[in-house]
Order: structure tokens, then C-alpha cells, then sequence
């Protein structure tokens, strides 16, 4: 589907606009109607096209700047450009979207990691966080470990939602990854409670950090 416009894929997403689905994500703080599936088909469907995505990107469009993750070429974007783009996405899921399959897929991860991570505005300090999260699970060589966890125990309780989270799950990766710390880190969750009583369906892990991290040891000694 080379040489398809932002228009047409405009016109198509808005053909997969359902209204009970954009009543649910709304809800969750995401503008959008069109069902995750139908999306990730229509991206496979593109393929992978970079002008088109940034063209998708600049319409605003929380859809199309969902589609536009998946369509990019993560390695393409400069520095500045993922900032900026950070900075104007303001939906849960394209905020999600972002940071995961475009910027962790990114040359300039790490730089990003550091800088958002200090940004006094807490929804890009949580994807700072985030992308903390995952050098603590996949290359945690270099970091500060003990520092990270001194940090979480005095800023974690107070902060805004979406940055709690985001530490938290922090604090739940080195718990699970790293035995030395798991002590520590089960004894900041008990004390700090953050998510202690979040709604949590059957059959999954609570974000409660000592739930989540002696359920997810457990699986890995008992699978």
C-alpha cells in the first residue's frame, strides 16, 4: 500500500470508528473509537512507511498517531524530533505506544532516558521512567541501582499518577531482577502501599510491588 495518502488512511480509520469503543477508552483517557486489532491490521497492511507516518503524526489524530507508531521507521527520528513528539502526546495509549515501539527502538534511547527521567513535567519523567525500567530488565550494566531505589522510596508515594506508575514498575523490575535488592524493594512497596488496593482481575499479577515481585520470582522457580 506504498503511495497511499494521510487523507485515505484518515478516511479508513475513521470508517473503523466505533462508538461503544470510544465510550470504553475514553474512560481511560484515550480519544479514539477504532478497535486495536483493526488498527494493528491496517499497519500491517501499510507496512513500514516513514513519510507517511510523520504525515499521520502531524494531523493530531489520536488514532492516526497510534497508526504511526506502528508505521515508522524508529531509527529515522533525530533526537529533538521524539522529544518534541513526547511533549505532545498527551493520551495514555499514544504516550505507551511511543516510548515503546519507537523510542526504545531508538539510537537515542539512552540520552532520551536521562533527560526525561530529570524533567520537572511528571508525565515526561515517566517515560523516563520507563525506559529505566526496561535498562533495569535488559542492560541493567551502569545503572545505580541502589540510587534508583533511593529515589522511588522518597518521591514514589506523592507522585502523579501516571509518574507513580511508572516508578513503580520500576520498582517492581528490580525486585523481580535482582535478588540483592529484593528485600529493599518488597520493604519500600509494603511501606509506601502504592496500588495496594488496585482493582485487580482474576488470574492476574496486583501492581502492588511485594505481590507482583515474589508472584513473578515465584514463576520463574516454579513455571
Amino acid at each position: 500500500m506504498t503511495g497511499t495518502t494521510a487523507a485515505e488512511v484518515l478516511a479508513e480509520l475513521a470508517a473503523l470508528e466505533d462508538p461503544k469503543a470510544r465510550a470504553v477508552n475514553e474512560k481511560r483517557g484515550d480519544d479514539h473509537g477504532v478497535n486495536l486489532g483493526e488498527l494493528r491490521a491496517l499497519a500491517k497492511r501499510l507496512k513500514t512507511q516513514q513519510e507517511l507516518a510523520c504525515r499521520l503524526w502531524g494531523t493530531g489524530d489520536t488514532a492516526a498517531r497510534l497508526l504511526a507508531t506502528l508505521i515508522c521507521r524508529p531509527k529515522a527520528f533525530e533526537r529533538d524530533e521524539l522529544d518534541v513528539m513526547l511533549r505532545e502526546a498527551r493520551t495514555p495509549k499514544v504516550l505507551d505506544w511511543l516510548v515503546n515501539y519507537v523510542v526504545k527502538k531508538s539510537p537515542h534511547a539512552e540520552g532520551l532516558r536521562l533527560a526525561w527521567s530529570a524533567d520537572p513535567d511528571p508525565v515526561v519523567a515517566s517515560a523516563g521512567w520507563a525506559l529505566t525500567t526496561e535498562r533495569v530488565a535488559k542492560k541493567p550494566e551502569g545503572l545505580d541501582l541502589v540510587g534508583l531505589l533511593d529515589v522511588i522510596e522518597a518521591e514514589m508515594k506523592d507522585a502523579p499518577d501516571r509518574l507513580q506508575w511508572a516508578m513503580n514498575s520500576c520498582l517492581a523490575q528490580i525486585g523481580i531482577d535482582h535478588a540483592e535488592h529484593r528485600v529493599r524493594a518488597i520493604d519500600i512497596g509494603e511501606r509506601l502501599e502504592v496500588l495496594k488496593d488496585y482493582p485487580t482481575p482474576p488470574n492476574c499479577t496486583s501492581p502492588f510491588a511485594p505481590v507482583w515481585i515474589n508472584e513473578m520470582v515465584r514463576r520463574r522457580h516454579d513455571p
